[in-house]
């Protein structure tokens, strides 16, 4: 008797991606060059959620720019009372930098926070912003410090850029070329993060700051958020006790199956508490 043979289970079947063409620029110049000739390009910076989403189908471009190969945009270098950091730097290099741990610690502390390993060897900071992810911890640092961002055309403020879900001032085929951030007299990070991806539920960064008391939020909407109410509390006293009583609505949060909005509501009151505990000890 003859014996079919075994399908593949369908549930097993990998996506293929789309096709697309490969280019490694060498230069700022080179790259807006191949993009101005192709159908629909963006541009690769370290590929941590767009190979993900390639893979998965869910975008499709006729082609990839590779950023690696471009001198000059990858570094970390302080000066006085700003570092500037290279947006070709990877998470790990962040993390480890110990310039950027004298300067601005908590910065280091939020980059050894993302993901894992794998990532934080991978991943770039010019490319998570670019994305602005709203579960993505570098655009609480971004918003907390009132940092710059670079690009090949304009420096754009922090309290500018985040405008919505993976939405950015960024203008189209603009590049991401550095992100200054102000050196701090006192700033932390805590985050509630999501046991497997380790994206934030809720992250908050508190900063005391040249310019007054900065508290941005990651995780919890949209896109990156300041809390004005706990600037002004964290003004008078920076202490946990300033910010207890202080909650944000939960109207406009995220809600998934992760978190509802009013979790996410309670956890910003809680990390904030124990951002500022961090800073102040």
């Amino acid at each position: 008797m003859d014996i079919p043979a075994r399908l593949p289970d369908p549930r097993k079947r990998e996506k293929k991606m789309y096709r697309f063409e490969y280019h490694k620029a060498t230069s700022l110049e080179d790259a807006a060059s191949k993009r101005s000739t192709a159908d629909d390009a963006t541009y690769l910076a370290g590929g941590m959620t767009l190979i993900p989403t390639l893979k998965q189908r869910l975008a499709s471009h006729s082609d990839l720019i590779d950023l690696a190969g471009i001198d000059g945009l990858a570094g970390i270098s302080v000066d006085g009372a700003v570092v500037t950091i290279g947006a070709m730097t990877c998470h790990a290099e962040v993390a480890a930098s110990a310039a950027l741990r004298d300067a601005i610690p908590a910065l280091a502390d939020l980059a050894g926070l993302i993901a894992d390993p794998a990532v934080r060897n991978r991943g770039t900071i010019g490319g998570s912003l670019a994305n602005s992810d709203p579960a993505a911890d570098y655009p609480a640092a971004v918003l907390g410090l009132g940092a710059t961002i670079v690009t090949d055309k304009r420096e754009i403020a922090a309290d500018d850029y985040f405008l919505d879900l993976f939405e950015t001032a960024l203008e189209e085929g603009e590049i991401i070329t550095a992100i200054k951030f102000p050196v701090p007299k006192r700033a932390a990070y805590e985050k509630f993060p999501n046991p497997a991806s380790r994206y934030a539920i809720v992250g908050v960064f508190v900063a005391e700051t040249e310019g007054g008391v900065r508290v941005a939020v990651t995780g919890a909407g949209p896109c990156a958020f300041r809390v004005s109410d706990m600037e002004a509390a964290l003004a008078g006293n920076f202490a946990p006790d300033a910010v207890a009583g202080i909650t944000v609505s939960a109207d406009d949060l995220n809600q998934d199956l992760h978190a509802s909005a009013a979790y996410r509501a309670s956890l910003v009151t809680t990390m904030a508490k124990r951002a500022v505990a961090k800073a102040a000890g």
